[in-house]
């Protein structure tokens, strides 16, 4: 959407082909309906927060910063607030209003939207002719930008058709995984946790080599397969590569309190509960679906009378509560992840202007390339900026041919 507005601002003719039955789908869910639109930061916080292949994005991200995005949007008429972490989204928390906000702003500048999916882009001396779409029509055309998102959540559209028309142009495809996405354990308990919530943990991640690789405070879930939530989420973007072995999670707990205040704490509960048994002293403390599986993981016999427990043993569970290890073996489908990492081979995409370096008049933006980010509006700014520097690029072909 943005790359046609684009590209319509720049003096082109432009029809967008969409295949579901309204413009916007994935874009209308994304935030949990609130739509993350950017991150208030600057090229060089952005910068960092893209794992792999940044460097491809400089030119995109000079020329459509956050700033612009969010200048952009405001001026369509959508107010914009920011929060923790410099997140961006709609003052109105509804992600549908940028959407509309994008529809209104296509039509002002007469773009065309046609239902239907490209099925093949045409070229003829290595220069795109034309689309023919899933009804068999052929729509002429000079250039073509290739805007299909990656594989993550297919019912919004994302199947993997970018990577297709991208194939068969000769482009090389960087295997699509999962990012921002869930986590499996091999752990037999976190089936017996599964719904709990908890908020105001950290979550540290480490490699195969036992190297930190995220850390961060904030809220997960346990779930049947393994752990979800926020965290998690954004931890499983520093997981790149499943294929050598698995990754730790330590989940600390009672992150407020050091082990010597913590031990504190154990000791005043055990005082106040001394005769009960260890299994039924840990309620102030814990939340209910975590204590069985506390206490097993502590050693500690469920039976013994808390006024017996060895200052060893304390000790050891706290450091459980401290330091509660997952084993990660890997991550949720592709079709559950927010987004997608891999795709085009940023190689074959001149940086400049997002077109092929195969195909003259092919362009390419967004998650179909290969490029991704943490979660806190950066995947949806790599969106604007590569749409915007692709639209104008693609209105004016004749400007490179000269």
């Amino acid at each position: 959407m943005l790359a046609a507005i684009t590209a319509a601002e720049s003096g082109g003719s432009v029809t967008v082909l969409e295949k579901n039955d309204r413009l916007g789908v994935k874009l209308r869910i994304t935030g949990k309906g609130r739509c993350n639109v950017t991150n208030d930061c600057t090229p060089e916080k952005l910068m960092e927060n893209i794992p792999g292949n940044g460097k491809f994005l400089f030119a995109a991200f000079r020329g459509f910063t956050p700033s612009d995005t969010i200048k952009f949007f405001e001026k369509l008429g959508v107010p914009l607030k920011t929060e923790r972490g410099g997140r961006v989204f709609p003052a109105s928390d509804r992600a549908a209003d940028i959407a509309e906000a994008l529809s209104r702003r296509m039509r002002e500048l007469k773009v065309a939207v046609k239902k239907g999916r490209a099925l093949e882009i045409t070229t003829e001396d290595g220069r795109v002719t034309g689309v023919i779409t899933d009804g068999g029509e052929l729509l002429p055309c000079n250039s073509a930008i290739v805007c299909t998102g990656g594989m993550s959540y297919p019912r919004t559209g994302s199947n993997g058709d970018g990577y297709r028309l991208a194939a068969r142009l000769g482009h090389t495809i960087i295997e699509p995984k999962p990012s921002l996405v869930a986590l499996e354990t091999d752990d037999d308990f976190c089936p017996r946790m599964q719904g709990l919530s908890l908020k105001n943990v950290t979550l540290s991640a480490y490699n195969r080599e036992g190297k930190l690789i995220y850390e961060e405070l904030g809220e997960m879930q346990f779930t049947h397969f393994g752990i979800s939530g926020p965290l998690v989420l954004s931890a499983s973007a520093h997981m790149r590569d499943f294929k050598a072995g698995g990754y730790t999670v330590k989940i600390d707990l009672k992150p407020g309190l050091d082990e010597k205040r913590l031990d504190a704490r154990l000791l005043r509960d055990f005082e106040k509960y001394s005769n009960r048994d260890f299994k039924n002293s840990l309620d102030e403390l814990l939340a209910r679906l975590i204590i069985p599986v506390i206490v097993e993981r502590s050693g500690i016999p469920g039976e013994v009378k808390v006024h017996s427990i060895t200052r060893q043993q304390r000790q050891g569970l706290v450091k459980l509560l401290k330091g509660f290890s997952l084993n990660i073996t890997g991550p949720r489908p592709i079709d559950e992840a927010i987004i997608t990492s891999g795709g085009v081979s940023t190689r074959e995409i001149n940086p400049s202007t997002m077109e092929s370096k195969h195909i003259r008049g092919l362009y390419f933006a967004g998650e179909v390339i290969d490029v991704d980010a943490y979660t806190g509006g950066f995947n949806l700014q790599i969106a604007w900026s590569t749409a915007a520097l692709a639209g104008r690029h693609a209105a004016k072909p004749e400007e490179k041919d000269s």
